[in-house]
This record gives structure tokens, C-alpha cells and sequence, in this order.
């Protein structure tokens, strides 16, 4: 029998989407990945190191010492249960760092490997310890989840031909560099990744509920804090379909429906 071409293409295309599909902890989904984690874990250390050297860290001691206090109690909750429940290679090689920078900005972020990011801009609508674990929770989700893995590998694919991390950064370095940035929240997602985008959101909820909670923090917290999130908008939120995020009014809704579940985890 003659097979057709397209037809060896087509099952070429298959065989390759099968083989880079990794599955993330705890809520089994598949994703997407064709970046190793040496390569992400590599990048990331190099853009973070950046990121410090032009950015400013908080004088602030007081504060400070909450970020970190947060981010370690999350931290170690995460590896005993991941160790108890024989899941600790998921988190080999993470090496976690947790920062708080001088900036009005109201902003958090994680990159591969746990390097995390607070600003000092966020702590007036956390709060609280309970509060801020809430937003340390998710992005911590997303370093565990591999979202960064998942989404720069759809970036290579849809912007830079599917090149290699290590090649798209010798022959296309300064397009890669937007890239990750964009990827890491600085700057905005439009047309395929962008749903891909809001499911990894919403699972990065769901995942920092369940972190939060088994570090002894309240999961109820979480609608508060997207309460005092969605009020200081003044109704300037942009649609949900423009938005990397989604909307506050489903946010809160599925945070609501996700807290009974991620209280049984302990």
C-alpha cells in the first residue's frame, strides 16, 4: 500500500506532538513542552541575574523579611507533600530565590527553577501574610507547573520556527529575550496562545490554593484578595478576551468552586 506524503507528514506531526507532552503535577493535564528544563533552568538564572542588576531590591526589611518568610513556608510545605507523594522529581533542580523590588508596580512573577518576584506595589492589596501567600502561591504554581516551559515552547513554534532554545538565542538573541520576557509577563499575549494562556492562569489558581493551604494558609483568603484586586480597577478591566487573565467576576467564581477541593489535600 502507498502512503501518501502528507499522510507520513501527518503522522510525523502526531509522533512529534506525543513525545513533547509532559504532564503537570497534581492536576494531570497534558502540555505542551519542547524546551528541556536545563536549557529553561539556564536561561533563567541568566535573565534573572539581569533583572536584579537593573532593578532595585526593597529596603524595606520589614517586608521583606514576609516575602521570604511566605515564600519558605510554601516552599517546604510543597516539597514534603511532593516528597510524600513520591513526585520530588518534579521539582529537581529548583533552586528557589524569593525577592521583593522597590516599585509601585502591582506586580508578581516566577520564573523556571522558583526564582520569584514580589513587588512592592502588590503588599497594599495582600495585605496580610494570608494575602500574599495567596499571590506567592500562584506564581509559585506557575515555576511548578512549567508554564514557562510551555508557553516559550508554543513561541518558538508560532514565532521562531520551532528553532531550539540554544539556536534561537545564537541567531535570533534579541527576538528570544522578548520572547521570555513576554512569556514572564512583560508585555501582552494576543491570538493562539492566548487561551492557552488563561487555562494556565486558572490552573496556576487552583495549584496555589492547594500550596497555600497545605502551608497553613487560609484558601478562603484568595476571594478577598481578588475582591480588593477587581475594586481597584474602578471597572477599567479589559475584556476578558484581550486579557492574559480571567476576568475577576470568573477568577472568583472558580476560586469559590476550587477552595472545598484544595482543602482535602491535607
Amino acid at each position: 500500500m502507498k502512503i501518501s506524503r502528507g499522510c507520513i507528514s501527518l503522522i510525523i506531526v502526531i509522533l512529534f506532538l506525543s513525545l513533547s507532552c509532559t504532564t503537570v503535577p497534581i492536576t494531570g493535564r497534558q502540555q505542551f513542552s519542547i524546551l528541556p528544563d536545563y536549557a529553561m533552568l539556564s536561561m533563567s538564572l541568566q535573565q534573572y541575574n539581569e533583572f536584579l542588576k537593573t532593578n532595585k531590591i526593597s529596603r524595606n526589611q520589614e517586608q521583606t523579611k514576609m516575602v521570604k518568610k511566605v515564600g519558605r513556608k510554601i516552599q517546604m510545605a510543597v516539597e514534603q507533600y511532593f516528597t510524600d507523594k513520591n513526585m520530588s522529581h518534579a521539582l529537581k533542580d529548583y533552586k528557589w530565590e524569593f525577592n521583593l523590588i522597590e516599585s509601585e508596580e502591582k506586580n508578581a512573577w516566577a520564573m523556571p527553577g522558583g526564582k520569584v518576584v514580589v513587588y512592592e506595589g502588590i503588599l497594599p492589596i495582600t495585605k496580610d501574610e494570608a494575602g500574599l501567600a495567596v499571590v506567592m502561591g500562584h506564581e509559585i504554581a506557575h515555576a511548578i507547573a512549567k508554564h514557562g516551559n510551555e508557553r516559550m515552547s508554543q513561541g518558538l513554534i508560532a514565532q521562531i520556527g520551532g528553532m531550539t532554545l540554544s539556536k534561537a538565542l545564537a541567531e535570533k538573541p534579541e527576538k528570544t529575550r522578548q520572547l521570555w520576557m513576554t512569556v514572564f509577563g512583560v508585555g501582552a499575549q494576543y491570538g493562539v496562545m492566548l487561551p492557552f494562556s488563561r487555562l494556565q492562569e486558572s490552573e496556576a489558581d487552583h495549584l496555589g490554593l492547594i500550596f497555600m493551604d497545605i502551608a497553613g494558609y487560609n484558601p478562603d483568603e484568595a476571594v478577598e484578595v481578588w475582591k480588593r484586586m477587581a475594586q481597584l480597577k474602578e471597572g477599567q478591566a479589559p475584556p476578558e478576551f484581550l486579557s492574559t487573565h480571567p476576568s475577576d467576576e470568573t477568577r472568583i467564581r472558580k476560586i469559590k468552586e476550587t477552595i472545598p477541593k484544595a482543602k482535602q489535600y491535607l
